[in-house]
């Protein structure tokens, strides 16, 4: 297969807005590797489905290789797997640490290294993380420390790397989210996630999509941390 057809590593790409950027990515030309623990392979060609724990640098190192082998290149990682809980500081477990440092920590790291090798061997490329916008606006009744933690390092790594690679031709950008209408948020919670927001309403997953879609062709963007979020980051309402 032609290796000058861009190509697009998604991860938590199973469901949601994962599945999302996928489409996304596809539509716009790229081959993409998907990769999530339970996705699937497909009809499509120009998906390869990986399966595995992001938190594991196996599995990082597998996606990128075979991402690699089977498309020649790697020109985009969206780090989009995560996990999120909410519960009050003094009833986080280990088994909740242990979780969330795994996946939104270790599933950046592990990835973001090896995909950024190859794109600095080939003197170009973009990394893209989906972070919280909880980490700037925290909410009064949402108690989640640890998304604070996890997720705030990455919107802190972000700008990091975006300063260290800035000559290399690597962007690295983030778009930090609200509530956003997925599998995980239950149909009899959307009225209240929808009041956590200025605007009123819970976001799509076709926000989303669109914002990482935007710093995909914003060659003069980096460093940036997208907030699409209804409004939250304006401060309180």
């Amino acid at each position: 297969m032609s290796n000058h057809q861009k190509v697009a590593i998604v991860t938590g790409a199973s469901q949601g807005i994962g599945e999302g950027l996928v489409r996304g990515y596809r539509a716009k030309g790229y081959n993409v590797v998907a990769t999530s623990r339970s996705v699937k392979a497909g009809p499509d060609a120009g998906v390869h489905a990986v399966a595995g724990d992001i938190a594991n640098p196996e599995t990082a190192e597998r996606v990128v290789r075979e991402a690699i082998e089977r498309f020649g290149r790697v020109d985009t990682l969206v780090n989009n797997a995560g996990v999120f809980t909410a519960k009050p500081f003094v009833d986080f477990t280990q088994e909740d640490y242990d979780l969330n440092f795994n996946v939104n920590v270790a599933g950046f790291f592990h990835i973001t290294q090896r995909a950024a090798r190859q794109m600095l061997k080939q003197g170009s490329g973009h990394i893209v993380t989906i972070t919280t916008s909880l980490v700037d606006q925290p909410i009064a009744g949402v108690p989640a420390a640890l998304a604070s933690l996890t997720k705030g390092g990455l919107n802190s790594v972000t700008k990091g790397l975006a300063l260290e690679y800035a000559k290399t031709g690597v962007r690295v950008n983030a778009v930090s989210p609200g509530i956003i209408k997925t599998p995980m948020h239950s149909p009899e919670t959307h009225e209240f996630l929808s009041g956590l927001h200025p605007v009123g309403h819970m976001g799509e997953v076709s926000d989303i999509v669109d914002a990482v879609l935007y710093l995909e062709g914003a060659g003069f963007v980096t460093g940036e941390i997208l907030r699409v979020d209804g409004g939250q980051n304006a401060g309180r309402w």
